[in-house]
């Protein structure tokens, strides 16, 4: 069901690298792709600072969510917030006009992609093992959105093994330090880990699956 929403979504104007170049030559002069350096940075702080928001959010209002919206409440709810918040601030990594609503509709896509197969996974073991299985394939639904968006499947074997590791590495490094940090401070450090890893990843991803697009251009 993911795989066809995204196959419909990659469909639409301007999302596609076909598109962009002409998306960009018909914008000011100005615009440009992101560099691989500003790609991680900027990936790195905005989607960190989204994340600690998210995290403080949920953590804080969890028993409401649980309550409320059931045991996939808390999820359902990150998921969301994460689209919003990040949506916006990554969306500066892609290059050309009209970027913003175009992002968000692909990361809509890609995120509760990612959400739904690290959900999934986490749910039918609820343990480490779980949350392993999760990143992996959370990871694999992700780089497939992005590859499928840009038409660049030959840079799956390098966004698949980037994304898992990002993502892996800030989640269970916020992970150890909520266990030795409880509370609300040990719940930022968790969404501040989490975060800037991944971001880190998802500013690599931007970039790579732009690299052909920058090719062209410079010709």
């Amino acid at each position: 069901m993911c795989c066809l929403e995204a196959h419909r979504t990659m469909n639409l104007p301007g999302l596609t690298s076909n598109s962009l170049p002409q998306r960009i030559e018909s914008a000011a002069a100005a615009t440009r792709l992101p560099t691989l350096k500003q790609s991680l940075c900027y990936g790195s702080v905005g989607f960190g600072l989204a994340s600690i928001a998210v995290f403080v959010i949920v953590g804080c209002g969890r028993p409401w969510m649980y309550r409320y919206l059931g045991a996939l409440g808390p999820y359902l709810v990150a998921t969301v917030l994460f689209i919003v918040l990040a949506g916006g601030i990554l969306s500066r990594l892609v290059a050309g006009p009209g970027r913003l609503l175009h992002f968000y509709l692909l990361f809509g896509v890609a995120f509760f992609s990612y959400a739904a197969g690290w959900v999934i996974a986490y749910l039918a073991l609820r343990n480490l093992l779980g949350e392993l299985l999760g990143s992996i394939a959370g990871s694999c639904l992700l780089a497939l959105v992005l590859a499928a968006a840009f038409k660049v499947g030959n840079s799956l074997p390098k966004l698949i093994p980037v994304l898992f590791l990002a993502s892996s590495v800030g989640y269970f490094l916020g992970r150890l330090l909520h266990v030795a940090i409880s509370g609300t401070v040990g719940m930022i450090l968790f969404g501040a880990a989490y975060g800037l890893g991944f971001g880190a990843g998802l500013g690599y991803a931007l970039f790579l699956v732009q690299e052909p697009v920058g090719r062209r251009l410079e010709r």
